[in-house]
């Protein structure tokens, strides 16, 4: 008699794909979106893994409100993030500082020269910033103004022509009433002559 072998389960074990990436929430017309981390088959509004931060692309500039420090540790461990959320990582630094970071473990830089060319990164980034929040509230303060003088003097034209209306509309009533004595006397002289 043959006995069976048991069959060999082969699990294959697989490395979960982890995603940062968006999550919409807000109404239609009025999207807001969570950033998380997320298993790469996760439906996008589904389960995630952690929150990390919000976006909303409706402001001007848009308004990314993220947590620095989890956003570097997740992409440090390797989570793969969406070609927009790569965008905004770099927009904080965060790819830079990873950039930086991998430099530091491989020797080729120290901490503190990572650190002070991460700083200074920032602190370029942010005046950079601040200068086109200003350039967009200057802008918006010209416009202002623009529309303004442009109301301005339509209501000026206007004014002069209903003063112009009622200029001509008084001389015209003058002229009326000499005319009328003047028809009124003309036919009084022919009766007497």
């Amino acid at each position: 008699m043959q006995s069976k072998k048991p069959d060999v389960i082969r699990l294959k074990t697989r490395k979960m794909a982890v995603k940062i990436r968006l999550a919409r929430r807000g109404r239609k017309k009025l999207s807001l979106y969570d950033v998380v981390v997320a298993d790469a088959r996760a439906p996008r509004d589904g389960k995630f893994i952690e929150k990390i931060g919000t976006y909303n692309p409706l402001t001007v500039p848009a308004t990314i409100v993220l947590d620095d420090q989890k956003a570097f540790e997740w992409v440090m461990k390797g989570a793969q993030p969406t070609d927009t959320l790569k965008a905004m990582l770099s927009y904080r630094g965060i790819m830079l500082k990873k950039h930086l970071q991998i430099g530091v473990i491989k020797g080729a830089i120290t901490q503190d020269q990572a650190d002070a060319k991460h700083a200074e990164w920032v602190k370029s980034k942010e005046t950079k910033i601040q200068g086109k929040k200003d350039n967009l509230s200057k802008s918006k303060e010209d416009a202002a103004k623009a529309r303004k003088a442009a109301e301005t003097k339509v209501k000026e034209a206007r004014a002069e022509a209903i003063l112009a209306k009622q200029k001509a509309a008084a001389a015209a009533a003058e002229a009326a009433p000499a005319a009328a004595e003047g028809e009124a006397s003309a036919p009084a002289e022919e009766t007497q002559a």
